[in-house]
Formats: C-alpha cells, structure tokens, sequence
C-alpha cells in the first residue's frame, strides 16, 4: 500500500506554486498517494496567530522579496514577483481541485497550470472563464467543475479541509504532512525526502520531559 502525504496549499501562496514541482518528483519517485487539501489562507494565519502579507511588518515584506528570487533561481523558474491579478480571492480555482477529486479526477495537471497560471502568465484566477479554459487545457470538464466548485457542497469541503488543517498544526502553505508529521513550507521538501527515503518514524513535537 503506497504511503499517503495530506497535501495542504491554495493558488494564492507562491510558495506552493515554487514547491509543486519538487513535490510531484517526490510523489512520483516514492509512488506516494497525495491527499490534495486547498485551503484559504487568511483563515489560517487568523486562527493560528500569523498575518496576511499587507499586515507583516515592512522588513519582512522587504525579506519575503528577497527569498522569492532566491527560490525563483534555485529551482530554476521564471515567474513574476508581483502577478497582475494578484493577491485575488482563490476560493473558485481552489473549489475546482476539490471537485475534480469529487468525480474522480486526478488535479495534478490543473494544479500545475494553474500555478503557472498565476504566477508565470498571470492570468486571473478568480475569473471563472480562465479558470475553465485552463482545466479544458488540462482534459477535464471546465465549465462543469467551475459550476460545480460555486456550490455549497464544495464550500463544506473547503471548510472541511480547514478543520483538518488546524487539527493536523497546519498554518500556512504549502503544508506536507506524513503520518501526522507536519513538514511547512517549500523549503522542507528535501526533508521530507529524506524522510520517505529512511523510512523512519514521524517526529512528534510530544518530546519526553518537555510539555
């Protein structure tokens, strides 16, 4: 049975959008079974005491800029470091994803479009005609998954998917989580590599004698 990684991310963290393609080496090397869990991150960083980008003080603002040409080089992309269309809001792109696992359907190949989507063309993703060209791009039902991610029954899941995040100490995005061991952010990928490379059992932040 193939080990399973929660995969938690939204379209608007380019941090995700750095990380997906070393993920998807690692899902594809270790034959890993991907839980996808799009979030909405505002929600998060409210709930678990971090702050919307506009909010952090202007030297992290400044740093945040640095790192994003630091990671741009290091994995060898070209992106913009401020897309026209964004911050926006990716409650219809993230609800695509979740009904494309509904029916059945692997989201790999909108997920990557969709990063690109943002990030390289910036396209605007709260627009629901992109949002179905780029999943029609991708061989799935467009126009149906865009109407189907309108309706309360995939903004139960998106809720639903938060829920699971704050119970698993998930705060941000990207989030990779191995059997309950929470790996935050692109840059850890490497150690969840190692991690699925060992074998080893997850860390707990239970530590004996510390409370």
């Amino acid at each position: 049975m193939p080990r399973q990684v929660d995969y938690y991310f939204s379209f608007q963290s380019p941090w995700a959008y750095i990380g997906h393609g070393p993920f998807s080496e690692l899902v594809s090397t270790y034959d890993l079974k991907v839980n996808h869990k799009p979030v909405v991150l505002v929600d998060l960083f409210s709930e678990t005491g971090g702050l919307p980008l506009m909010k952090r003080h202007p030297v992290r603002q400044r740093y945040r800029m640095v790192e994003l040409q630091r990671w741009r080089d290091k994995r060898g992309l070209k992106f913009h470091l401020q897309p026209a269309h964004w911050p926006f809001n990716a409650r219809l792109a993230d609800g695509v994803v979740i009904a494309a696992i509904e029916a059945g359907l692997d989201p790999d190949r909108f997920l990557r479009r969709g990063f690109a989507g943002v990030w390289e063309d910036q396209l605007n993703l709260a627009d629901p005609a992109t949002i179905a060209q780029l999943a029609d791009e991708c061989g799935l039902p467009g126009k149906q998954l865009v109407e189907r991610s309108a309706t309360e029954a995939i903004s139960a899941a998106y809720e639903q998917n938060r829920q699971d995040a704050l119970a698993a100490d998930v705060f941000g995005s990207p989030v990779y989580v191995l059997d309950g061991e929470v790996f935050w952010g692109q840059d850890r990928i490497e150690l969840l590599g190692d991690a699925l490379k060992s074998g080893r059992a997850a860390y707990s932040s239970k530590v004996q004698g510390v409370t």
